[in-house]
């Protein structure tokens, strides 16, 4: 590909060689025509085929850019990575198993185009799940987990795991950076003075491969996060404007 493209898709892999490259096949279905983009997988760590089997794809597919960490650094690394490889300035993402519905991507984009005017400046269009095609503890935990978070952060977002986001490519990188990074962004984009809106979106049962998350760590460790990105929160100081003089 020549030049910059308008949208890139950033999509991090561990170990999904039977969900890679049908995911990119739908991702190019759904935009085709619609925008011009780029697809970065990025491999975090994967000991089956993922890697092999997305270079190969890359012979059918100009829009495919394959990255890899020589280790795994967790799904957040592994988007900001995309995010700071990425040619486009607008940034989708959504998760490598497959559940999120590639599909969605052109009706965030066209509700970015529709509200990108105004003030304050639109940062993040971010999806929420309809109905989640996970098992009943992963249900249970995510809305006790996402209850406590909206009590405590007052983000006005229902379903902040949604993979499928949409956003500013420089309002990404001025976030600031931690593990787990990827359940905050809402929260975070409010802090830097950014606008957010949300789009309902699908979700789709895993057809192949295991869930790279348990419930009880995975809670545990949001707990630490959500007091630390409280506390940014409350420490955040924004001007009203900055001009040059």
């Amino acid at each position: 590909m020549t030049g910059s493209p308008e949208l890139s898709v950033v999509v991090p892999v561990k170990d999904e060689v039977e969900n890679a490259v049908p995911l990119l096949n739908e991702i190019c279905a759904a935009l085709r025509g619609k925008a011009s983009f780029e697809v970065l997988f990025i491999d975090d760590g994967s000991s089956d085929g993922t890697v092999g089997a997305l270079v190969a794809a890359r012979a059918t597919t100009p829009e495919l850019r394959v990255l890899r960490h020589a280790k795994n650094s967790g799904q957040s690394r592994a988007v900001r990575s995309g995010v700071i490889a990425a040619r486009g300035s607008l940034i989708a993402t959504l998760d490598g198993d497959g559940q999120n519905d590639p599909a969605d991507i052109p009706n965030l984009l066209a509700v970015w185009r529709r509200e990108a005017a105004g003030t304050p400046e639109l940062g993040l269009v971010a999806g929420q799940r309809r109905k989640r095609e996970d098992n009943f503890m992963k249900r249970m935990a995510s809305r006790v987990g996402n209850g406590t978070r909206q009590w405590l952060l007052q983000d006005g977002t229902r379903d902040t795991g949604c993979g499928l986001k949409l956003f500013s490519r420089t309002a990404f990188l001025s976030l600031p950076y931690f593990d787990h990074i990827h359940r905050f962004i809402p929260a975070l984009m409010l802090r830097e003075g950014y606008r957010i809106t949300h789009v309902d979106v699908h979700h789709r049962p895993r057809s192949h491969g295991q869930s790279k998350y348990g419930t009880l760590d995975r809670l545990l460790v949001s707990l630490s996060d959500l007091m630390g990105v409280r506390w940014l929160r409350r420490r955040a100081r924004n001007p009203v404007r900055v001009d040059e003089v």
